[in-house]
This record gives structure tokens, C-alpha cells and sequence, in this order.
């Protein structure tokens, strides 16, 4: 699972022995590890919109982080 970090983590924190990615930045994790960070806020999942899955055509892919759902509720 590709995902974009939303949060900065601290100076020498790691990710699977890696360093952090910085808030911004992509990469790939494993999917229940993708899934936990995107719940928690922390990351986004990043659509592959070329690919097709941001859903059917000519309609805008779902919310993937509270901070977009919020986001979304509010403009209701």
C-alpha cells in the first residue's frame, strides 16, 4: 500500500528500520500497517488516479483520513 505521511514523526524515528518518512512524502508499507497509519491520521492513502482506483469515472474518490472527512462534513 502507497501512502503520503500528513504528520512530521521526531528526529530518529524509524519506519521498518528505515527513517521516518518526512511529512509529504510517499512510501510503501505493508496494508495492515498502511491501513493503521491512515486511521490514525497520520497518513493518507495515495490514489493511483491513472490506474483507476479512485472509483468510477466522474466521481470523486471517498475521504481516506479523518482530517478529509471532517473536512467534507463541514462543507454539508
Amino acid at each position: 500500500m502507497k501512502i503520503r505521511m500528513t504528520q512530521a514523526m521526531p528526529e530518529g524515528a524509524q519506519l521498518n528500520g528505515a527513517p521516518w518518512p518526512a511529512e509529504g512524502e510517499e512510501a510503501d508499507v505493508q496494508t495492515a500497517q498502511g491501513a493503521h497509519l491512515v486511521a490514525s491520521g497520520v497518513a493518507e492513502e495515495v490514489v493511483d488516479e491513472a490506474a483507476g482506483d479512485g472509483g468510477p469515472p466522474g466521481k470523486e474518490p471517498r475521504p481516506r483520513t479523518r482530517r478529509k472527512i471532517a473536512a467534507a462534513a463541514e462543507e454539508e
